[in-house]
């Protein structure tokens, strides 16, 4: 390690990853040699969990640790403040150079870019015609592939913003960045719109990818049939979404493969050996279960929440799957544990470092996500976009409680989900693990919808907010200059 014993801090991060799409996490037939080595040499989580199904939210629970209600991060336009924490200022602050390859800032708000980190963007920008929604759909609106956010092979290999955000990476490793550092690599892929350039379209057997889970509606909140039917899903069958799973797969490999390259580059730099890597994404995608497909504001399924979260630390044990409850605001810290960093704010993670070497260690014996929204800030939410997007904003502005807020719960045996506006899910995750058989409204299932509803209930009472520690005044100083000024 470092002189100082502080490693360098690698933290490489897709977008819309779903674990079961991975092969270190049991898919046989997509292509990630790359993910697969690292977890061989790391610790492979298998119950690893994000607190939000969306991009925005979900990165500022894990970056601050706190869950999204704790400061209301609860939608694509609340970001982070310049007064807010969040780890990669803790460890500018704390010593390290903080670099962020490419442009996923829509996490921080204005100013917190700048102040969080010593270096950020691009050293070469990705070429804007390549970027998928500047260059617009090939398909029509009204078409079943439009409505399925496929684009299909890609006529050349695409200097796109992942390829920017590789590139740069590698221009800083290559150009040594000052030890101990922490390089942050978000990634677009594999989020829709579904496409990829040749070798990777063709990469996998349209025959060989699994079938999604069939369309599921009893039992279900109401959004699964009206996404379904308002995009016009029905349309699709199971060739098709073999084609759409199978480019998914070929987006992953692509990742798989650029991931490849930054550890090429780290090893260049002569960093391996002092180097922590992080492998994450930030949330799943529907990707055709349930007749759905990308993603929704309160849905909660596994394969939206389950996250693909390996820890490779070369100084730690190799090749362990760990299957303790893990949540996604653990990343903080984490982050801070290595780093030697003095919390300096209330959070909610607990430093998986413990874990990596001990795969029967316990960590939590439950997690939590959340979404969605309640009837009055219906105002609030996104309006204005266009293309694909266009029904998914229409729904939660025409019935915003099919966006209603929901919190789930998952143990070793159970997921239970609480619907404001909607009844309770519960699935047995032992006997149901793709989670299509709603119990909840069984009697005999009673008594643990109450325990689980009982935990959410706790759960919240405790992580409803937190307490600043810089304590204010107990009255503001002008006050006390108007007393003097006024007094004889």
């Amino acid at each position: 390690m470092t002189t100082s014993d502080r490693p360098n801090l690698l933290l490489f991060m897709p977008d819309q990853l779903r674990a079961d799409a991975v092969g270190a996490f049991g898919n046989p037939v997509v292509q990630t040699p790359n993910i697969d080595a690292l977890a061989a040499r790391g610790t492979r989580f298998t119950n690893a969990y994000a607190q939000h199904t969306v991009c925005s939210q979900s990165r500022i629970s894990m970056f601050t640790g706190w869950y999204p209600h704790v400061n209301g991060h609860r939608t694509l336009s609340h970001l982070l403040q310049p007064h807010e924490p969040n780890i990669f200022r803790s460890l500018r602050a704390g010593g390290y150079h903080v670099a962020l390859a490419g442009a996923r800032g829509d996490m921080m708000g204005e100013g917190v870019t700048a102040a969080c980190s010593d270096r950020f963007g691009w050293t070469r920008a990705p070429v804007m015609a390549d970027v998928s929604w500047v260059r617009g759909s090939r398909f029509e609106p009204g078409d079943k592939w439009h409505a399925a956010f496929y684009e299909g092979c890609l006529d050349s290999e695409p200097f796109d913003l992942d390829a920017a955000t590789v590139a740069t990476a590698l221009d800083w490793l290559a150009e040594g960045l000052p030890e101990p550092w922490c390089l942050f690599v978000p990634l677009i892929y594999p989020h829709p719109s579904f496409e990829v350039h040749e070798p990777w379209f063709s990469r996998h057997d349209r025959t060989a990818v699994p079938a999604p889970v069939p369309p599921t509606f009893e039992g279900k909140p109401r959004f699964y049939e009206a996404i379904h039917h308002r995009y016009g899903l029905d349309r699709l069958d199971e060739n098709d979404w073999r084609e759409i799973i199978a480019t998914y797969y070929g987006m992953t490999a692509r990742v798989d493969e650029q991931l490849g390259q930054v550890l090429t580059g780290v090893e260049r730099a002569g960093a391996t050996d002092d180097t922590v890597v992080f492998f994450f994404t930030d949330h799943g995608e529907y990707l055709g279960d349930y007749g759905l497909v990308e993603k929704w504001m309160s849905g909660l399924d596994d394969c939206l929440t389950r996250n693909p979260l390996i820890v490779a630390d070369p100084r730690a044990r190799a090749g362990l799957a760990h299957d303790s409850f893990v949540e996604l605001v653990d990343l903080t810290a984490t982050l801070e544990d290595y780093a030697g960093l003095e919390r300096t704010y209330t959070h909610m993670g607990r430093s998986l470092r413990p874990l990596l070497d001990d795969p029967t260690a316990t960590h939590r014996d439950a997690a939590f996500s959340e979404g969605g929204f309640v009837r009055s800030e219906e105002p609030l939410l996104e309006s204005g976009a266009g293309g694909h997007y266009r029904h998914k904003q229409d729904l939660q502005h025409e019935d915003t409680t099919l966006t209603g807020r929901a919190i789930s719960i998952r143990t070793e045996q159970w997921t239970y989900i609480e619907r404001l506006y909607e009844g309770p899910e519960l699935y047995h995750r032992v006997d149901d693990s793709r989670e299509t058989t709603n119990l909840a409204a069984r009697p005999e299932h009673g008594d643990i919808v109450r325990q689980l509803k009982d935990r959410i209930f706790a759960w919240l009472f405790e992580t409803s907010d937190v307490i600043p520690w810089e304590p204010d005044p107990r009255m503001d100083p002008v006050f006390f200059e108007q007393w003097r000024a006024a007094s004889p």
